[in-house]
């Protein structure tokens, strides 16, 4: 089923709509949100919360991409379940996602710095269209999408090895370009 009659089922209250999600992005979601809590019970369970959450957000809401839509709320909602299970006890699977990215991104903003992080994520965007296109799904799979470094390098074709210095390079690149535009790491 096309996105846009997705789209239309929620807005028209239809229940199916919540089953042609499942059917078409179900495997999408369940991977990204197992990728980043390591639990196929909690992936399952967020990948639930994430049809509620486009039940109760679509209308208002009509996304542009259905996919990035729902895989954003499905992130979303592992990364909060990923920090409540981190309050309890140490978490594995996020932390060194965080901690690779740690040198090359400034410090969390508060709420005050809202525009300084609007600023930051331009400035990552610019730099990502600065990549060949293998180079930035290669980094969009690791730091967004959450993908262990041998699936990463797996899909590309590399070893997990070479895939891990690539990935350095990257991050060392894009610490490179945040500080050439002036944003503090």
């Amino acid at each position: 089923m096309e996105d846009a009659a997705i789209i239309g089922l929620y807005w028209a209250r239809d229940e199916g709509a919540i089953a042609a999600s499942d059917e078409k992005y179900g495997p999408l979601c369940r991977a990204l949100s197992r990728d980043i809590l390591d639990s196929r019970e909690d992936a399952e369970e967020c990948v639930n919360d994430t049809w509620q959450r486009a039940w109760d957000t679509m209308p208002p809401q009509r996304p542009g991409s259905l996919r990035a839509y729902l895989a954003r709320i499905t992130r979303n909602l592992s990364i909060d379940r990923w920090r409540a299970r981190r309050a309890e006890k140490r978490g594995s699977g996020l932390t060194v996602l965080l901690d690779e990215l740690e040198e090359a991104l400034p410090a969390a903003p508060s709420a005050e710095d809202l525009t300084e992080a609007r600023e930051t994520a331009r400035a990552i965007n610019r730099w990502l269209d600065t990549l060949p296109p293998a180079d930035r799904t290669a980094f969009l799979r690791r730091y967004w999408y959450g993908q262990r470094v041998d699936e990463v390098a797996r899909q590309a074709g590399y070893s997990s090895n070479s895939m891990a210095k690539r990935l350095g390079r990257l991050r060392a690149g894009l610490r490179l370009a945040l500080e050439q535009e002036g944003i503090v790491v």
